[in-house]
């Protein structure tokens, strides 16, 4: 299983952070080769973006469901290919960073499964860190600016 977790400073509070995570579709349109997404439900959706992972450029369609919402600071997903054979898991935590900045989490673990999964598995070793760290630091650039947007500052 490839996995991986990136931190990014966010200048805002907390509760702004809370605020755009929980809310699926503010961070579906920012995963790296972003084409679409569906809101099923507040726990549900369907993703479909671009892979480019060295020698494989495919789109992938997943289903994310939300497992879990610990208010203010933590929401944790599970991620199952629709038209690829990978299962994952992933999460977004808020902390308490110093000088007045907090610390955004982003975490992803995802695994292929079937005829190709070695081969798959090893392009996601690689590819991965820098997939968790775009993720999150466009989670987290947007945040501030969605709180800046709203707070007029």
């Amino acid at each position: 299983m490839a996995s991986c977790t990136h931190q990014a400073e966010v200048n805002i509070p907390i509760g702004a952070i809370w605020s755009f995570v929980s809310d699926i579709g503010n961070w579906a349109p920012l995963v790296p080769g972003y084409i679409a997404h569906k809101v099923l439900s507040d726990k549900e959706s369907t993703w479909s973006f671009k892979s480019d992972m060295g020698i494989i450029k495919k789109k992938i369609e997943l289903k994310v469901d939300i497992t879990s919402w610990q208010e203010p600071t933590k929401v944790t997903f599970h991620l199952t290919g629709l038209n690829e054979k990978f299962t994952g898991h992933g999460y977004f935590l808020a902390e308490k960073g110093k000088n007045k900045k907090n610390i955004m989490t982003g975490s992803l673990d995802i695994s292929a499964e079937g005829m190709m999964a070695k081969v798959a598995n090893s392009l996601l070793n690689t590819a991965l860190p820098e997939i968790t760290a775009e993720l999150t630091e466009a989670v987290a650039l947007k945040a501030e600016q969605e709180y800046r947007e709203h707070a007029g500052v």
